[in-house]
């Protein structure tokens, strides 16, 4: 599979559309094939816009070989972490994350898909920045091409990730450029009220 190094001399021919943040109406947003309109330079390559699903990426990248238990032992071991510290990754700003391993031929690919609510590169400098806090070690040691030295070099880790991404080219929101924290405001408040009412009752 080929990566998607962006060519920095390109352009999206597609105009940034004008975008409205209203929660009330659901929205959705057609992307270039580059994964952005308009060509800004971030600290590690082009930015990529906030969608009516907020930020995230998709990445796919070939597993070493005799890896495939490892990676999925890997979500048991991020389950139980969650289970025993449930703001454990709360630094991402995760809405959802989903690791799917699938086959092309006689080769095992794992695709890595996050929605968040920071940007591309702070993500995944917060990520290193967790995993070392904790001493644990990232999933992607198991995919062909990581860099192995990624904890004290986090630059590798972004280029590794931004040579992975596969933009998608639609995204939609029910509920659009709603950040994971108002979400729990709002239901926080929903309960409280709730609450209230069978009080009076």
């Amino acid at each position: 599979m080929t990566n998607t190094m962006i060519d920095p001399t390109t352009t999206p021919e597609t105009a940034t559309p004008e975008i409205v943040e209203d929660w009330s109406k659901p929205a959705a947003m057609a992307i270039p094939r580059e994964g952005f309109f308009k060509l800004e330079q971030g600290r590690y390559g082009p930015v990529y816009p906030k969608t009516p699903a907020n930020y995230g990426f998709t990445i796919i990248a070939k597993i070493k070989p005799g890896t495939e238990q490892t990676i999925r032992e890997y979500g048991n071991k991020i389950e139980n972490t969650i289970k025993g510290l449930p703001d454990g990754l709360a630094v991402l700003q995760l809405h959802y994350l989903r690791w799917v391993l699938f086959d092309i031929g006689n080769e095992t690919y794992f695709m890595y898909q996050g929605i968040f609510d920071t940007d591309f590169d702070k993500y995944t400098e917060d990520a290193v920045a967790l995993f070392t806090k904790y001493g644990i070690n990232t999933v992607f040691e198991n995919l062909e091409g990581f860099p192995m030295d990624w904890k004290t070099n986090t630059p590798a880790f972004l280029t590794f990730v931004r040579e992975h991404q596969r933009p998608s080219f639609l995204e939609y929101g029910e509920y659009p450029y709603v950040s994971a924290e108002e979400i729990k405001k709002a239901l926080r408040l929903k309960a409280a009220f709730s609450n209230m009412l069978d009080q009076m009752q």
